[in-house]
């Protein structure tokens, strides 16, 4: 039996649809990806829908599928929310449910406006009052509703680092631990076509699965299907 990890927010239902239909060997466990990196690193789970960041960390690691979390413009889920103009920022609060986030807001800020700024956490499952850090990096479902006041600018990271560089960004991939080989072990072939499966089958379900979903976050039926087929990109080839 395989253990496997994916990301509890609304931008992975796509990738999850059906899944257990075609692994009914294997686990499903969710959690923020913070956490699924550090709970494959310490192998508590086999495969994980893990930060892309901690892949490019040198663990012993390896792609498992081209099912990812990316996109090729604005996200909507990954913001970056300032109290002051961003050249004066001077603390930054990194959502705790983030890596790969974290690290691409403080990339944006010093490139934009040569500003690095004291970084300090921001509790999963708070709201801004918990924080008074100059700016605030907040992800996944809490930054679709998040209540906002006092905020002078808020830059959605994806649009933002399309708009610096010109090229589309991957947030999350599917990952197994690779005991040090450079290939994943042999019954992880079937787990990857899997993975793929749904995945495609979660596109091409979208508007199903918004009209399942979106009332939880306090969104509409098309914004959700355009969230799901507009904003995110599921392929880790094109993202």
């Amino acid at each position: 039996m395989h253990r496997l990890g994916a990301v509890r927010y609304l931008n992975t239902k796509p990738l999850i649809h059906g899944l257990m239909d075609d692994l009914p060997e294997c686990t499903l466990e969710f959690d923020f990806p913070s956490r699924l990196a550090d709970r494959l690193n310490d192998q508590q789970l086999d495969i994980a829908l893990i930060p892309s960041v901690e892949f490019l960390r040198g663990r012993s690691l390896t792609i498992l599928s081209d099912a990812c979390i990316g996109c090729r413009g604005p996200v909507r889920s990954v913001r970056l929310l300032f109290r002051c103009d961003p050249r004066d920022v001077r603390t930054l609060a990194l959502d705790e449910g983030s890596r790969t986030s974290c690290v691409l807001s403080q990339v944006l800020l010093r490139a934009i406006h040569n500003v690095t700024p004291k970084l300090e956490p921001f509790a999963i499952d708070t709201d801004l009052a918990a924080t008074t850090a100059d700016a605030v990096l907040v992800i996944g479902d809490r930054a679709m509703s998040i209540d906002a006041p006092g905020i002078v600018e808020d830059w959605d990271l994806g649009e933002k680092w399309f708009e610096f560089s010109g090229l589309p960004f991957v947030f999350a991939m599917w990952v197994a631990r690779s005991g040090g080989s450079s290939e994943p072990h042999r019954d992880y072939h079937a787990i990857a076509d899997a993975l793929e499966h749904a995945r495609d089958r979660g596109l091409a379900d979208a508007h199903w699965l918004s009209t399942q979903y979106h009332h939880h976050y306090n969104i509409t039926p098309a914004e959700c299907e355009r969230y799901f087929c507009e904003q995110l990109a599921f392929h880790l080839g094109e993202a």
